[in-house]
């Protein structure tokens, strides 16, 4: 127990460090608050759930890195346990009584406090010996990724000191309590790890033993009060903010859902993000719930072919520039950097494919991927700055309703088929979303018309809009034209809400996901279905009636915008599977498919520089399975895949087919 100075000593330096964090909070909150949008507050009993849920269970941490996340785990878990703790050791110290007394809750507190104490500091030396001996190449950069200059000083700086606090708050504690043991005699059964240290103090005197105690304590909440300050500097300040981070991020249709500017404010000037102060709340957020663990680059696309994009550096530039400047920015002053001069390189901007798999992957809820499309928005509205194909592309959506820039007929791809269109028929199951691909680009109209095939062969009543089709708008929105992307909406809601379609099919997940998860925002509403749901269903409604079963094994990859942006993963399998076929899975499948490498605008320009290419790096993938064919569900995958197996290294990988030409191959039809 304290005397009496050494309680009102406590008192005030609890008193002065709990201000200055304070302060610092404040400060940290009032940045998110220069951000744009709104933080979300409703359905607060679901987000406190979710927020308590994730932080507890660790189950986001534990998605890859098993051994580095369990050990994550032991560190969070103790930690927040430690809440408890540091509250129990003050109370001790300021009155003379045991924490939670000598019954069995009493025990329990002190036999879990015991083994988290070991747990943290076990786990705590691991990440030590991972970052600076083991120097794991997980926590570094390739050499062409643009840093903030004080990251690479920063990330070691911070984690020597937040590991000395860790080990030396946590170790004082449990010695504290070896010696607490040792003045027994008896010792505590219920403190397995410090009744074995406190033998060391045998033989000490009674004097010394309880100057021991008194020492710890001191040692323990004193680095508690000395650490507070600095806390909110740190990246360890994503042990609060990790879970808020979840708690107030905005609800999406789906994972890769753009939130829509406001192009009817005429005061408005600034279209996407060229500052920080430019970016969302929930965008302002990240950084400061970044972990700075570089699972996100681990899974991009753009990273692991050696571009200059990292989804991590990102975040952990954006850390570090709004520390640099959090009084400035804080008071409501122009950041002094713009974006591209501290965060991100322009060729980075370029390279990333919208895929959404740092949105994934993140553990504390992070989208990196947003930012860069708000930063894309800068580019092309603002500045006007972007690459010269996809002005062309741009045009040709403008001009022709298509990227491709064709002037023709979008039902030639439909000749000798007997297609009927929404002014013949009236009475059909489904509208065919044929898409521009489908209309335009000669393999995917092989797609479109086996398609046909088989939904006729099924009795499948269904009709297109022909001429009034038009393109979504999915490339010109990802790629920064927001402008141009609000117009072709508007138009085909027009369009859409005349037809009032009952059921919309689409081949292209990029239709998918465009129709039926972003034309809400603009006051469309519709059921879209995939195509290979749409077989799937089918089959088990009896409709499809496969005669000749697929001899041969198929591997499937999963579009990024029909797996991971919207969740459907068992159709295609379950279609491959009723076929006869044996799939073998790829190493990346599934939430972790590695994007082909056409989202984001990329099909329609030249891919940055680095050290391999995206749809060629998938392709020797799926050639890796040892499978005849390769098995895919978007139109943009096909051509990607299929000019990787034209490549002229001559890779004799496996036939690159789409999902409803396998089905029409084992139902016997000449596609």
């Amino acid at each position: 127990m304290l005397t009496t100075i050494e309680k009102l000593l406590f008192f005030l330096l609890a008193a002065g460090s709990l201000y200055l964090a304070q302060r610092l909070f404040q400060r940290a909150i009032r940045v998110i608050g220069r951000g744009e949008g709104k933080l979300h507050f409703d359905k607060l009993p679901l987000r406190i759930w979710r927020a308590f849920e994730v932080a507890v269970s660790q189950r986001t941490v534990f998605r890859t890195r098993f051994v580095s996340s369990l050990m994550h785990g032991f560190i969070v878990w103790g930690f927040l346990f430690y809440l408890l703790v540091n509250v129990g050791d003050v109370i001790e110290g300021y009155f003379d009584l045991q924490f939670l007394g000598t019954a069995l809750i009493g025990d329990l507190y002190r036999l879990v406090g015991d083994v988290l104490s070991v747990s943290i500091i076990v786990g705590m030396i691991y990440f030590l010996i991972r970052r600076f001996v083991a120097r794991s190449p997980a926590l570094a950069f390739n050499e062409n990724i643009k840093l903030h200059p004080k990251v690479l000083s920063g990330l070691k700086r911070d984690s020597l000191i937040v590991g000395a606090f860790l080990l030396t708050h946590v170790g004082g504690r449990f010695l504290g309590e070896t010696f607490w043991i040792a003045s027994l005699k008896e010792g505590d059964q219920w403190q397995p790890f410090a009744n074995a240290v406190a033998g060391l103090w045998d033989g000490m005197s009674h004097d010394g033993i309880e100057l021991g105690e008194h020492l710890m304590w001191w040692l323990a909440l004193g680095t508690i009060l000395a650490f507070i300050p600095y806390f909110p500097y740190t990246k360890h300040m994503h042990l609060f903010m990790g879970p808020l981070n979840y708690f107030s991020r905005p609800p999406r249709t789906s994972l890769g859902a753009l939130e829509p500017l406001n192009f009817e404010d005429e005061e408005r000037e600034q279209f996407g993000a060229a500052r920080l102060e430019h970016l969302t709340k929930k965008q302002l957020f990240d950084p400061f719930a970044c972990i700075m663990c570089n699972r996100c680059q681990d899974v991009c696309p753009a990273y692991l072919t050696g571009k200059e994009l990292s989804p991590s550096a990102l975040e952990i530039n954006k850390r570090y520039e709004i520390r640099q400047n959090m009084t400035l920015l804080a008071s409501g002053a122009e950041s002094p950097t713009p974006l591209l001069d501290f965060a991100i390189t322009p060729s980075a901007v370029w390279a990333c494919t919208a895929c959404g798999a740092c949105v994934e992957i993140c553990p504390v809820g992070n989208e990196p991927m947003f930012d860069i499309i708000d930063i894309r928005r800068d580019l092309v509205l603002t500045q006007g700055d972007m690459p010269a194909e996809l002005q062309g592309a741009f045009r040709g959506m403008e001009n022709a309703g298509n990227p491709w820039q064709m002037g023709d007929s979008r039902m030639k791809w439909a000749e000798g088929l007997n297609v009927p269109t929404v002014e013949e028929t009236a009475d059909y199951e489904v509208l065919y979303w044929v898409g521009c691909a489908g209309s335009f680009e000669p393999r995917a109209q092989k797609i479109a018309r086996t398609l046909v095939q088989v939904l006729q062969a099924a009795g499948v009543k269904f009709a297109v809009l022909g001429e009034r089709e038009s393109c979504t708008g999915d490339t010109a929105r990802r790629a920064g034209n927001e402008y141009l992307f609000y117009e072709m909406a508007k138009a085909n809601i027009e369009t859409l809400n005349e037809v009032k379609p009952p059921r919309i099919l689409v081949t292209c997940p990029h239709c998918f996901h465009t129709i039926g998860k972003e034309y809400p925002q603009f006051g469309g509403n519709y059921n879209v279905v995939h195509h290979t749901t749409f077989i799937n269903e089918l089959i088990k409604n009896g409709r499809l009636k496969f005669t000749t079963p697929i001899k041969h094994d198929v591997t499937f990859h999963d579009p990024c915008y029909l797996g991971r942006h919207n969740g459907e993963y068992d159709s295609p399998r379950d279609v491959l599977g009723a076929s006869g076929a044996a799939i073998t899975e790829m190493p990346r499948s599934r939430k972790n498919s590695l994007c082909c490498g056409a989202g984001g605008g990329q099909f329609w320009k030249e891919e940055e520089h680095g050290t391999g290419r995206v749809n060629l790096t998938r392709y020797i993938e799926a050639k890796s399975t040892g499978t005849a064919t390769l098995a895919v569900g978007c139109p943009f995958c096909i051509r990607m895949f299929t000019d990787a197996s034209q490549d002229e290294l001559g890779l004799g990988g496996p036939v690159v087919k789409d999902i409803v030409e396998i089905a029409a191959e084992s139902m016997g039809l000449n596609s």
